[in-house]
């Protein structure tokens, strides 16, 4: 009996599938810096490298969007690539000694009417479960979900979950400046802890700080996005989200921000102003214990920012991350090897085992 993934490797040999690129400029950069190769060696033993943050786009997708296509695809090197070509983009791989991607898209369509935003996710699902199929053992994905309709995004969790063998949703840093703490999308995060879905948290800016962050820098990125996912998180913390659903699998982009880096300022807020918090609210634990249930990426650019990332929350808890296409980091293997701190054993896990231990893969 045919399954639909066998359907849907064979339509992909018949028709040689184009989908979502990271191209021969990329690759070319890997090889002339980057010092791992594939297979990746730790201590002897052999590490499938899991990267959980890559990105990619479809064509058909961003159509949708109208007139705001164009402005989809933010303005950096390697934005194109992000269609990906699934031979360039795995020679990309190659060259940074990564075995499989968990591609996740962006929330572009949180602005959009319920119709439109169901389309794109639609699209962006099937688009994003035919790629996957069609090489299991270089690609997995994070689903869409139009979040600004949680009754629509708790369906499309479950058929993503249950019929796409997408392993979660990727989900911005709010909704619109609608924080995740509030009533109205627990239902998604019922879904989720239910069904066992990771949900990778990437922000999109801060947009109440737009005036702000204004002039040289790219400070919308490079303050904005850190920030956002700072400000999810505290929500999510404080307002006792992650107590309500303690099973919920969280993975923040970026190292999740600024939180790791301050962490334990949090544990006194309520004792230095306790009229700035809420009494009914009662936390089962402190602030800054939180972080070690929730999961980072090791986007953090150095070995003593990881190796503090690290000491923070701990080893089992990070995952690397390149943002590929994008080129933050080029080579977030040999970041992992740089960083002389970490034990082989932590390496190992960074590498590829506590990705492979979190979406239920073979490591």
């Amino acid at each position: 009996m045919n399954t639909r993934r066998d359907f849907l490797k064979g339509a992909g040999a018949a028709t040689g599938i184009v989908f979502c690129s990271c191209g021969r400029r990329d690759a070319a950069r890997a090889q002339q810096g980057g010092g791992q190769r594939l297979p990746v060696m730790v201590n002897g033993k052999r590490i499938k490298t899991i990267d959980v943050h890559a990105h990619c786009h479809f064509h058909e997708a961003v159509a949708l969007m109208g007139d705001e296509a164009n402005r989809v695809l933010s303005q950096t090197r390697g934005a194109q690539e992000n269609f990906i070509v699934i031979e360039e983009r795995l020679k990309a791989m190659d060259a940074q000694a990564i075995d499989m991607e968990v591609l996740s898209i962006n929330p572009f369509w949180y602005r959009k009417d319920r119709d439109t935003a169901a389309q794109i996710v639609k699209v962006q699902n099937e688009k994003l479960a035919e790629l996957c199929a069609s090489r299991a053992d270089r690609f997995a994905a994070f689903a869409s979900l139009a979040l600004q309709y949680p009754d629509l995004a708790v369906e499309q969790l479950e058929t993503a979950m249950k019929k796409q063998g997408l392993r979660g949703a990727a989900i911005g840093g709010s909704v619109l400046g609608e924080d995740f703490s509030e009533p109205k999308f627990h239902p998604v995060w019922a879904k989720a802890e239910e069904l066992g879905a990771v949900l990778f948290i990437h922000p999109q800016s801060t947009p109440d700080l737009a005036r702000r962050f204004k002039g040289n820098g790219w400070l919308a990125n490079t303050i904005g996005n850190p920030l956002d996912t700072t400000i999810a998180l505290q929500h999510l913390i404080f307002e006792g989200t992650l107590d309500r659903f303690p099973g919920l699998k969280i993975i923040a982009a970026h190292g999740g921000g600024y939180l790791a880096s301050y962490a334990a300022r949090s544990d006194h807020a309520c004792f230095v102003s306790p009229q700035n918090c809420n009494p009914e609210i009662k936390l089962k634990k402190k602030p800054s214990e939180y972080l070690n249930q929730l999961y980072f990426d090791a986007l953090v650019f150095t070995p003593e920012a990881l190796r503090h990332l690290v000491a923070q929350v701990g080893a089992s808890q990070v995952m690397l991350g390149s943002d590929h296409p994008i080129p933050w980091e080029l080579h977030p293997v040999d970041h992992v090897f740089a960083t002389a701190t970490l034990t082989d054993d932590e390496k190992m896990a960074i590498l590829g085992g506590n990705a492979a231990r979190l979406f239920g893969m073979n490591g």
